[in-house]
């Protein structure tokens, strides 16, 4: 396991209605920075196959599991995967291994850069994500089609 990753006991993760044996694989982004809501559908158009599921770290999905999230909530993306939290540049390498090539194989060259470096880039994009990108009023709605994709 990674330094940047945790592992959450299964009973805790039981509690939560998430966990290794319900196989959900969760991006949960914040919903009113527009580089995330980018980012969101980026993945979408990208994905290998339509498994990940997404959430908002505004919604309900994430207040109720989101006790379970060991340590201070990032405000940007984490990556939940079979009873493991990822956070900054971690949880965005992980989603690239669900991604078409060549950003899988890109997401996997990120290893060649300490984790340091890649979350300290990391840190500076997302605290000037908003002032950068922007931001929005409410949380990204998607349509009909990939609403099924989406936890509330």
């Amino acid at each position: 396991m990674s330094a940047g990753s945790t592992r959450i006991p299964d009973a805790r993760s039981a509690v939560a209605g998430i966990g290794a044996a319900s196989g959900e694989v969760i991006v949960f982004f914040d919903g009113v920075c527009n580089l995330c809501n980018g980012a969101v559908q980026f993945i979408l158009k990208r994905e290998n196959k339509p498994q990940l599921k997404f959430a908002a770290l505004q919604s309900a999905t994430f207040c109720e599991r989101s006790g379970h999230y060991p340590g201070a909530v990032p405000d940007s993306i984490i990556f939940f995967e079979a009873g493991i939290w990822h956070a900054e540049s971690d949880a965005v390498m992980r989603i690239s291994r669900y991604l078409r090539q060549p950003w899988r194989a890109m997401g996997l060259c990120g290893h060649i850069v300490p984790r340091s470096l890649r979350n300290r880039l990391y840190r500076f994009i997302a605290r000037n994500r908003y002032r950068w990108f922007g931001k929005k009023d409410a949380c990204y709605v998607p349509t009909p089609a990939l609403r099924a994709r989406f936890l509330a």
